[in-house]
């Protein structure tokens, strides 16, 4: 029968015409001393069966209104309905999120504090520094992926490439106007240029960008030939004309663009993901890990959750533990690699 999660134990009868040993009352003593030592000796044990008996924390790296913020929002109030304590959304933006995750990696690691990450927090930023605050794998506890954040290449109409080989046979032959934005240096967006220009031997030249709304503006003006975004804050300008989709840069076609294709299908093998997750500090005890990646999976599944991050352009995964530690690995050595090959340093 199911309790409120504290063990118990219960009073194991005497059978009829049993006689009692003097050293009986010494014994159960000395055993319930035993069982006390245990589940005290045992990382997190104890704290496990009354998890979680105050508020929760959840560390968002980047500023309120942003869709990292969003995301942290709507799992944090499914996950407080479900645990019966509330989840505080701590917003702690700055140095590319790398305050708000440093935060997260230094907390004590009893399950009162988590954060998201992304692609950027969690494989691309220590690269890019000589001396990161963290390190990524070693230094945080995976407990979800959340989701993906696919991203698309967009060119302005006036370029004459309607396909990613004519947009590369452009660049070659028109070198002065081989300029991509991005939302800044050794964001996916970046990244997924250097990767291109890496792959193609065309000469694409970073413009780089302090957020994607800039660069975006600047696609539309004319100032910029080429942008790589996030999907979704360009799907209107498609529509309206004002910008042409060429592909997008995961290894699958994403559902809101079916007819556009993946670089992948041109270069194979070619996928720079986007990705958000949630993570706890590191030596986060197994019982606790596994009860608070179950609330945030389950909260990233409940219908509601999942229809409100898909209309914003994410596409829900609501993977494990395990799910995430393989991509972030994967996703680490990969921008490392694209880091290193092209020399990007931090501005």
């Amino acid at each position: 029968m199911r309790t409120s999660g504290r063990l118990r134990f219960s009073r194991v009868e005497e059978p009829p015409g049993h006689r009692k040993n003097p050293g009986d009352s010494m014994h159960r003593r000395h055993a319930g001393f035993v069982l006390a030592a245990l589940a005290f000796s045992l990382p997190g044990l104890a704290s496990a069966q009354t998890y979680p008996d105050k508020p929760i924390r959840l560390i968002v790296p980047y500023p309120p209104g942003a869709s990292t913020d969003a995301l942290g929002r709507l799992v944090g109030q499914k996950v407080s309905a479900s645990i019966g304590q509330p989840v505080v959304v701590d917003n702690r933006g700055g140095a590319s999120g790398n305050i708000g995750t440093e935060a997260v990696a230094k907390s004590p690691p009893d399950g009162y504090t988590f954060g998201l990450g992304t692609d950027a927090t969690h494989a691309a930023n220590t690269h890019l520094v000589a001396n990161p605050p963290f390190q990524p794998l070693r230094d945080f506890t995976p407990l979800a992926l959340a989701a993906m954040n696919p991203i698309v290449l967009v060119v302005h109409p006036s370029v004459p490439a309607s396909n990613l080989q004519e947009l590369i046979a452009y660049v070659k032959a028109n070198k002065d106007k081989a300029g991509f934005g991005s939302s800044g240096t050794g964001s996916p967006h970046h990244l997924a240029g250097e990767l291109l220009r890496s792959r193609t031997g065309a000469p694409f030249t970073h413009v780089p960008y302090r957020g994607g709304g800039p660069a975006l503006n600047d696609l539309i003006g004319g100032q910029i030939p080429m942008l790589f975004a996030s999907a979704i804050t360009v799907i209107p300008h498609i529509q309206g004309g004002r910008a042409k989709a060429i592909a997008i840069t995961s290894a699958a076609r994403w559902e809101k663009m079916p007819n556009v294709p993946t670089i992948a299908e041109t270069l194979e093998g070619f996928d720079v993901p986007s990705w958000l997750a949630f993570f706890g500090p590191a030596n986060l005890p197994a019982p606790i890990a596994s009860r608070l990646s179950g609330e945030i999976v389950k909260a990233l599944n409940d219908p509601e959750v999942k229809a409100k991050l898909t209309e914003s352009g994410l596409i829900v995964v609501g993977g494990g533990p395990r799910e995430l530690a393989d991509m972030q690995r994967k996703d680490y050595e990969l921008k490392g690699r694209i880091i290193r090959d092209a020399g990007v340093k931090a501005d």
